[in-house]
């Protein structure tokens, strides 16, 4: 089976710029908010489930899911947010799978965001969070997403806290640096990901570039 690092972060942590970099090295990198969004499309199963849950005012204009509204409203419930939960996951779940045996590759990085909240650890090899303060979250989510404040830090509320996170993570990035900093992070983790990855299929161990 291909070896797997579970990419999570609190929201606004920068986990799409660390799996864009994954992107641009040749790994195979599968995000299951794309994959979220991918199975509420028009015409899918999923989102007749969601119309019948929310009514038809979880559609915008054009017949898709109001993201805004709806993230509006299961953040404001728990009890909303676990139905929805209930609605997605399962089929998120399966579609990653399909998605990840289709492309193989030595290693591959899923992109989790409630990685640490779903205990979905025992499906990844190794856990790589994105961190950065939660002050600093909260201004690039409102700048992101042009949420309101108190929907903001709702969100940030209802995911594991950033000690939670650390505590379960195998390797970390500190996302508060210069560009430069986040890449030449991300190139030394391609290279030992690459050594774990072969040392469990009895492969020798990649030379680093710099070498």
């Amino acid at each position: 089976m291909t070896f797997i690092v579970g990419l999570t972060g609190g929201v606004a942590s920068g986990k799409s710029m660390v799996a864009g970099l994954f992107t641009e090295l040749g790994v195979p990198v599968f995000d299951t908010d794309q994959i979220a969004r991918d199975v509420v499309e028009p015409g899918q199963p999923a989102l007749d489930e969601v119309i019948a849950c929310f009514g038809t005012r979880s559609l915008g204009p054009d017949g898709r899911l109001d993201r805004a509204w709806l993230r509006q409203q299961v953040f404001a419930d728990p009890a909303l947010r676990r139905r929805l939960e209930a609605i997605l996951h399962p089929r998120i779940r399966a579609e990653l799978a399909r998605r990840s045996a289709a492309a193989g590759g030595v290693y591959q990085v899923w992109v989790i965001p409630l990685l640490v909240e779903g205990g979905g650890q025992d499906r990844v090899d190794r856990v790589l969070l994105v961190d950065c303060p939660a002050d600093i979250q909260l201004q690039r989510l409102l700048k992101r997403d042009g949420s309101d404040p108190a929907t903001a830090r709702a969100m940030l509320q209802a995911q594991a806290s950033r000690e939670q996170r650390r505590a379960l993570a195998d390797d970390l990035i500190d996302n508060t640096g210069s560009p430069e900093a986040l890449q030449g992070a991300v190139e030394a983790l391609h290279v030992r990901y690459l050594s774990l990855a072969g040392a469990r299929e009895g492969l020798p161990s990649p030379t680093p570039a710099s070498e």
